[in-house]
């Protein structure tokens, strides 16, 4: 019944998601669509599959779980974008990829975190990983506020962001930056945006490095990083600092390996925070 029952998925599926992407396709008399225009279409035709795929197979087959139906369609749509039906394999593929980004991601920050570690070398500062920073407040090592310990906790608890600046002064370590280390952003601009909005806010230098600038070809993204627009009125970030965009806009910056523009807003950054912290909102901008 189980191999019965994915047969009757796989086919419904299929041609339901024909279906409805010949129907869009259709509506759109230029033939020179756009790939993100496509994208669309196909989102929306996948979406609809799955919909009535699961509607006809739950009438079809009342008994079965609806659980395992739709696993069924789950695996349909997998065969259908990869052209591997054994499920093992799948599961395999998919382990492998969740793996890559869990790790990928953090080999990113450990990677910013050294290059920002050789460019900053003598100027008393440094980055920390999130749990290193954890490490020292919980030994009592940094010398913040109250206030600030507590948010900063606050912050760590939640997995906010990944990479702190402290700087040293008379033995004595001072948090003043949040940063966020991203390979790609564009699907999760929107939750990144918002705890930097707070730790500005807060009185903290908040930056975010980005490995992957496409998404920035687009107009809106650049709106949530600059602000000026209706929508998105306040910008995000301090700074957003692209390894692969090479174009500077406003508070969007080319990061190239030696680090050198982001050793120069860091330290501007550090005098703000350090001798007029009650103005460091997030209308400052470095030089």
């Amino acid at each position: 019944m189980k191999e019965q029952c994915y047969d009757f998925c796989r086919r419904k599926y299929n041609s339901e998601y024909k279906r409805q992407l010949d129907i869009l396709m259709s509506e759109h008399n230029d033939k020179s669509m756009s790939d993100s225009l496509v994208a669309v279409f196909d989102k929306e035709a996948q979406k609809t599959a799955i919909t009535k795929t699961m509607t006809a197979a739950l009438n079809k087959y009342p008994d079965e779980p609806a659980p395992e139906l739709w696993k069924s369609i789950y695996r349909a749509h997998l065969f259908r974008k990869s052209g591997i039906s054994d499920m093992d394999t799948i599961q395999k593929v998919i382990s492998a990829d969740q793996s890559w980004k869990k790790s990928s991601g953090h080999a990113f920050e450990e990677m910013i975190k050294e290059l920002a570690t050789l460019a900053l070398h003598g100027t008393g500062v440094e980055l920390l990983l999130q749990r290193e920073l954890n490490t020292l407040i919980k030994a009592n090592e940094i010398a913040n506020e109250p206030r600030d310990i507590s948010w900063l906790k606050e912050q760590i608890k939640a997995n906010i962001f990944d990479l702190y600046s402290v700087v040293a002064v008379d033995d004595r370590k001072y948090c003043f930056g949040c940063m966020q280390a991203k390979t790609s952003i564009r699907d999760r601009v929107t939750r990144d945006r918002e705890p930097s909005i707070h730790a500005m806010q807060s009185f903290f230098w908040s930056v975010i490095f980005v490995l992957d600038g496409d998404f920035l070809r687009l107009p809106k993204f650049v709106s949530m990083v600059n602000g000026g627009t209706d929508e998105f009125k306040e910008n995000g970030w301090h700074g957003m600092y692209v390894l692969s965009n090479k174009e500077r806009g406003d508070r969007i910056y080319p990061l190239t390996m030696d680090f050198a523009i982001f050793k120069r807003h860091t330290l501007q950054a550090l005098e703000e925070w350090q001798k007029r912290r009650q103005w460091f909102n997030s209308n400052w901008k470095a030089k």
